[in-house]
C-alpha cells in the first residue's frame, strides 16, 4: 500500500488519514445544539464514527432520515463533508447533519398514513377538567371513526400523521406532540376534544404548539379530511355522524 495523505491540520483541509498506529484519538462529536467529547480508535473510519454518534445521541436521532458526516476544516474555518476514505489519526471535530429536509405537507390526511392518539381520557378526571363532558362527546366521534376505518388505520409502518386528543392540553398532549414532531411526524391536535383544568394553561399550550408547526384543528375537519370527498363509499355514514354539530362549549372562546 502506498502512502496515504494525512488528516486535517491547522491551516489544511481534511484528507484521508493514515491507518497505521494504535491507541485512541480524542474526537468532539456534534449533533444539533449538542457537543460531546469522546474518543475513537486510531484509524477509525466512517462506520465507526456513525456508531459513536448513535451511542451518544441514539435517542435523539431519527433513523428514518438521511445524514452526512462533516469535519471541521481549519483552512476554511467551517465544516466540510467528510472526504471519502477518511480515517481518524489525530484530534478533530465532527458533526452529523440531516440531509433530508422535511417538506411541508399542508396538513393533508389519508387513512393509510394516519393514527389517532387519545391521551388520559379517564372518568376520574371529570370533576377537574373543564368541559369534560363536551370533549368526551367529541372524542366518541373520533373513536367511532377509528373503529370504522380500523383496517386502514392499522397500517402503522406507513404512519405520517398523528391526530391527538384528550387531557391535559398543556401536559400529556403538549409533551406527546413535541416528541412526535421531533421524530418527523406531522401532528394534528383536535381543539374541541382537548382540555385542561385551567383554560389559561390550555390556551397558551395550543398557541405554543401552533407556533411550532403543529396543526390545531377540529373533529369535523379531521373526519372530512380522512373521507376526502362525497365520492368516498362511506361518505354518507360519516355525513350522518357529523350532522349533529359538536358541542359549542366554553372551549370555543378560549382557543
Amino acid at each position: 500500500a502506498g502512502e496515504v495523505p494525512a488528516p486535517p491540520r491547522a491551516g489544511a483541509a481534511p484528507k484521508m488519514a493514515e491507518a497505521a498506529g494504535g491507541g485512541s484519538v480524542p474526537v468532539l462529536f456534534c449533533f444539533s445544539v449538542f457537543a460531546r467529547p469522546s474518543s475513537v480508535p486510531h484509524g477509525a473510519g466512517y462506520e465507526l464514527l456513525i456508531q459513536k454518534f448513535l451511542s451518544l445521541y441514539g435517542d435523539q436521532i431519527d433513523m428514518h432520515r438521511k445524514f452526512v458526516v462533516q469535519i471541521f476544516a481549519e483552512e476554511w474555518s467551517q465544516y466540510i463533508d467528510l472526504p471519502k476514505g477518511f480515517l481518524v489519526s489525530e484530534r478533530c471535530k465532527v458533526r452529523l447533519v440531516p440531509l433530508q429536509i422535511q417538506m411541508t405537507t399542508l396538513g393533508n390526511l389519508t387513512p393509510a398514513s394516519t393514527v389517532f392518539f387519545c391521551c388520559d381520557m379517564q372518568e376520574r378526571f371529570r370533576p377537574a377538567i373543564k368541559y369534560f363532558g363536551d370533549i368526551i362527546s367529541v372524542g366518541q366521534r373520533l373513536v367511532w371513526f377509528l373503529l370504522f376505518f380500523s383496517s386502514a388505520l392499522a397500517e402503522i409502518p406507513g404512519v405520517r400523521s398523528v391526530v391527538l386528543f384528550g387531557v391535559e392540553t398543556h401536559v400529556c398532549i403538549q409533551q406527546t406532540a413535541l416528541e412526535l414532531i421531533g421524530r418527523g411526524l406531522e401532528v394534528h391536535i383536535v381543539a374541541d376534544a382537548t382540555s385542561s383544568r385551567s383554560m389559561m394553561d390550555r390556551m397558551f399550550a395550543l398557541e405554543r404548539l401552533a407556533r411550532t408547526g403543529i396543526i390545531v384543528t377540529t373533529s369535523e375537519a379531521i373526519l372530512l379530511q380522512l373521507v376526502a370527498d362525497k365520492e368516498h363509499p362511506k361518505f354518507k355514514e360519516i355525513q350522518n355522524l357529523i350532522k349533529a354539530s359538536a358541542p359549542e362549549s366554553g372551549l370555543l372562546s378560549k382557543v
